[in-house]
């Protein structure tokens, strides 16, 4: 009989479900990482939410682990490299708490419009200050949503019914998903110089770790009300200190902290500034949601080996494995490529299969291709769930097959369609086994890729490798693999290189300056 290890508080009904299924289930909560790690070798699975953390040190010590289940999106608290390779399975419950979330951004942009934390403490004080709390209609005001994903496209939804307008920054986000949604797309830039409310839900990437910063504050409409309820690195709480100061950000709303929980912060006991304690998903609807969900999940995969919501796994067959696994590896390094060099909405995505590959199980690996072009976006999408977050956001899938590949003898194509045209990024298997990149647009380039890549549409004139070469050596680092390909002497050219280190913003910027630089990107895989 499996055993699962409930490591946080979920509901009663989430031990139920283990038990009537068959599973043996002991809840602990509140266990220190040391008294964790010496029990966690007796169980099979382990549910927790967000106060557990599964360290490298607790997986180092969970011999029989097969499957960590955490009840939510988040798995920050989860090391999932370390999991991986220890063959352990992570989940989650991407959209159990999707609903609660958009409804507490609702809630705190009213409790900014009213004032109504502030005029609440000053009743209670027997103070009666009825004239010093003048608030502000939402009614025909301007919403910035940024991030307009499954969360975000819920607050839409809301703002729309309260007569709001609705203004959209989202790169993936297509011209036909913002017309269903009645929201307009526009451009950051515009977003900030238009909205009378700005609301963050885009997950925390190397592109939105400090989005909001000194520079964003200053393109604002002076007044503007800031809501965040996604993740507390998205904004630079000193700059923001400063802009609600000044008087350019009229108030904020923050349930999410750069550092948490968030004992002290240097924006608590400001006049203008609304704070919760993380509470987004905290309903007693969106806990029962996710719990019973984790429960199921957990008792599927260990009954019957099934795979849902996995965040570092396919949902492959064990016989299928071998075969498609370096195929989904390709498949998601173009879609990750693909996903981080294109900036204008999505509208539809092409698997093509050649040769070798046109005789195997495509719809794992078109999930891998998705899940790549999708996840620098959203934090929620994983091999099961990327179709489906494809589908709402009516972004059309095609597979075709060829029996046959001209240059190679077995080929992935994966076509972009977005507002701006199409793009093809192709790649092939080494030795049926390797993954390598083989085109960019119509530029043939042959490159495999790293951790830490950048990427560099350059003009090709002398002195330009020159240049890179040195600008990197000055920043001290170290270049790993160097990649070219261009379409003929003189014109446009490609060049992906891999670096031992993250590519900082500032060397970036100093790249970009290049004279021959077009466009310079810092990528991740």
């Amino acid at each position: 009989m499996p055993k699962v290890l409930i490591a946080d508080s979920l509901s009663p009904r989430a031990v139920d479900i283990f038990k009537t299924r068959g599973i043996e289930v002991d809840v602990k909560t509140g266990l220190k990482p040391d008294e964790i790690k010496a029990i966690i070798g007796d169980y099979d699975g382990l549910a927790v939410r967000s106060a557990t953390k599964v360290t490298a040190d607790v997986i180092a010590a969970a011999g029989k682990l097969k499957v960590i289940g955490r009840a939510g999106i988040g798995v920050d608290t989860v090391d999932v490299p370390a999991a991986t390779q220890a063959g352990i399975v992570v989940m989650n419950t991407p959209f159990g708490n999707s609903i609660t979330t958009a409804e507490h951004a609702i809630a705190l942009m009213f409790a900014l419009a009213r004032q109504i934390p502030q005029a609440d403490r000053s009743t209670h004080a027997g103070k009666w200050e009825k004239s010093k709390f003048m608030g502000v209609e939402v009614t025909g005001k301007t919403l910035g949503i940024i991030g307009c994903g499954n969360i975000g496209s819920i607050v839409a939804e809301r703002a729309v019914g309260l007569r709001m307008k609705v203004a959209a920054f989202d790169p993936f986000l297509s011209a036909d998903r913002a017309k269903a949604l009645g929201v307009e797309k526009v451009d950051l830039d515009e977003l900030f110089a238009r909205a009378d409310f700005i609301t963050l839900h885009t997950p925390l990437t190397n592109e939105t770790r400090d989005l909001l910063n000194a520079a964003a504050f200053a393109k604002m409409k002076k007044g503007v009300r800031i809501i965040n309820c996604a993740r507390g690195g998205l904004l630079v709480e000193a700059d923001l200190k400063v802009a609600l100061c000044s008087g350019q950000v009229a108030a904020v709303a923050l349930d999410v902290f750069a550092v948490e929980p968030a004992k002290e912060n240097a924006l608590f006991g400001m006049e203008n500034v609304v704070v919760t304690p993380h509470l987004g998903a905290s309903t007693n609807e969106a806990q029962e949601n996710v719990a019973l969900q984790i429960a199921e999940q957990i008792s599927d995969f260990l009954l019957d080996g099934a795979v849902m919501n996995a965040v570092n796994v396919p949902s492959v067959s064990a016989d299928e494995a071998p075969r498609l696994s370096p195929y989904m590896r390709l498949a998601e390094q173009l879609g990750s490529l693909a996903g981080q060099l294109l900036t204008a909405g999505i509208k539809g995505v092409t698997v093509e299969f050649h040769g070798e590959a046109s005789t195997i199980n495509t719809r794992p690996v078109t999930a891998a291709a998705l899940t790549g072009l999708l996840k620098h976006a959203l934090e929620e999408v994983n091999m099961v769930s990327a179709p489906v977050v494809a589908k709402e956001r009516n972004i059309q899938i095609a597979e075709l097959k060829r029996d046959t590949a001209v240059d190679y003898h077995t080929l992935l194509s994966l076509t972009v369609e977005t507002d701006a045209g199409a793009q093809t990024f192709q790649g092939t298997l080494v030795g049926n086994t390797l993954p390598r990149i083989v085109k960019l647009g119509n530029v043939p380039l042959e490159a495999e890729l790293g951790q830490h890549m950048l990427f560099i549409r350059n003009l090709d004139k002398p002195g330009f490798i020159g240049a890179l070469g040195g600008l990197l050596g000055d920043a001290d680092v170290n270049i790993a693999t160097f990649h070219l390909g261009r379409t003929a002497p003189g014109a446009e050219a490609v060049l992906l290189t891999e670096v031992d280190q993250p590519i900082l913003a500032a060397l970036l910027e100093k790249v970009r300056k290049l004279p021959q630089v077009v466009e310079a990107r810092a990528l991740e895989f």
